[in-house]
Order: C-alpha cells, then structure tokens, then sequence
C-alpha cells in the first residue's frame, strides 16, 4: 500500500499539481464530476440526491422497466445532446494539444471531452448518441430513434412537462414517474430489444474497450483522475493498475474517493478551477 496521499493548502495546489505534470505522459481518467458544470448532474457527489440507476439485469428481463426507461430517456436525451463543454473539458482538451495529456479514459456518457476537441478520447461506458439491438446488434443513432418515438408518442413530451415539469438525471434520463402509457418500439430490423450503447450497472464494459484503456495507462507516465469517486471497479482497476506499476495518481475530486490511498496528491476541488489554472501555466509536455 502506498503512503497516505498528500493533501496540500489551497494556495500551494496549483504549483504542486503543476511539478508533477510538467515533462510527464498524462492520461486523464474522468468521472460525473467533470462534467457537472455543463448542467450535467452527479450521481455520488456531496450536494447530489439520492438515485437508484437502473441495472442491465432490470432493463433486460422487464418490459415494464424498458417502458419507464425509455419514457425518461426520450425527454431527457436532448438535455445532454445540447450540452456544452465546460472550461474544464476546454483545458484539458488544451493541455492534449500542448503535448502534456496524451489520452482521456471517461466514464461519461456526455461525448463532452470530443465536442471540447480532445482527440485520443476512450469512452469507457460508451454515449448516449448510440442505441444498439440486443438482437442483430445494429447500431442506430439517438436522433433517429427519437423521430420513431415521437411518431408512437404524439404530444407526451409537452403533456409531461405541462403537468410536472422536467428533471433531468446524470444518464440522461428525465425523472418523471407516470409512464405507462408510452409506447415503445423495436429494432425495425429484427424485432429486437434497443438499448441505448451505454454500459449499465450490472454490466460488463466491452473486453476490447477495457484491454484498449489498460494499455493507455500503461503508456502514462502520471495518471489524473478527475471528477470520480471511483465507487465502480470500472474506473478503480486503473487506479490500481497505475500505482501497481508506480506511476504517481493525482485525484482531484469533491470529498473522499476509493482511491485516496493510492495517491501520490489528492486535491479536494472542483476540474473546472484545477484544470484551468494547470493549463494557464504553460505546463512543459512530455518528450517524444
């Protein structure tokens, strides 16, 4: 076990932050955190409400669970689709070019770190801009689905939002509780079951994603975790992987995570503030 992680003053975090970095490989490893800036909700983090997300288990073996998911997630999908990259996800994207970070591992959904322009992006649980058929496997996008859905569903979204309003959760779902009247469709191909191409909680990420992100860590030469209570093994494995191979973790995350014991530097802040002031040094990149 590595020693405890140093936790540093306010005023020094930048600068200590800043020596790490600067002539290091950096791979960025981002969870809900990273994005609650652009209007996107956590689901762990201090102020956050308790939720209940739905499992794979849930979603594949109930049509009624399928109904109430797809209800949510068709008023709520356009929310994060019109989401915008926040400052944090624009240095980041920022310290890539500048040759500082050479990868990005994210747990988010968002598509935020490729709209902010960052290039080597691995998104671990997948986007909410896909649905796949558990059947054939076809791929379609969010956007067509939605126009299928309208045409089964005349008028819910304004009814639903006439009579409660619209809360939107952090897997792009809106929080509405009567959905039995929707209707929802099939894979036009087969028939099947369409599921959005997101990794639900009881569900394994693809073998060739994980293989492909394990091999990023190991290329690192400092990994960064930002905006992740590393709650899920999804992301601690690389956490863990990392200090294995003694690469120095910085976390920087609101309140404690799983893998505070593994840091070499945990900083209690928010990615917007950190990443900015990282990126406003000039930090030097890694030597090719």
């Amino acid at each position: 076990m590595s020693a405890p992680p140093l936790e540093t003053p306010a005023g020094e975090d930048s600068a200590r932050l800043a020596d790490l970095v600067g002539g290091r490989r950096v791979v960025a490893l981002t969870g809900a955190g990273m994005s609650t800036d652009s209007g996107i909700p956590d689901y762990r983090g201090p102020d956050s409400p308790p939720r209940t997300p739905m499992t794979f288990q849930q979603f594949m073996g109930d049509a009624a669970f399928r109904r109430h998911y797809w209800a949510r997630n068709h008023l709520g999908w356009r929310h994060m689709d019109a989401s915008r990259p926040n400052a944090g996800h624009r240095a980041l994207a920022g310290l890539e070019r500048a040759g500082v970070v050479c990868g990005v591992l994210t747990q988010n959904v968002d598509l935020l770190h490729t709209k902010a322009g960052s290039r080597r992006v691995i998104d671990l649980h997948g986007s909410y801009a896909q649905v796949r058929c558990m059947g054939c496997e076809a791929l379609i996008s969010r956007f067509t689905l939605a126009q299928r859905l309208d045409a089964a569903n005349p008028g819910f979204a304004e009814s639903v939002s006439a009579a409660t309003g619209v809360e939107i959760a952090p897997d792009a779902d809106a929080v509405i509780e009567e959905t039995a009247h929707f209707v929802m469709v099939n894979c036009e191909h087969c028939g099947g079951i369409l599921k959005p191409d997101i990794v639900y909680f009881g569900e394994s990420v693809p073998k060739p994603r994980v293989e492909a992100a394990f091999a990023m860590v190991a290329e690192c030469e400092l990994l960064l975790v930002l905006g992740s209570s590393l709650t899920v093994m999804s992301g601690l494995r690389f956490v863990r992987r990392a200090a294995k191979d003694g690469t120095p973790v910085v976390i920087v995350n609101r309140g404690p995570t799983r893998g505070d014991e593994f840091a070499t530097l945990k900083l209690d802040a928010g990615c917007s503030e950190v990443l900015t002031a990282l990126d406003d040094q000039k930090v030097s990149g890694f030597q090719t």
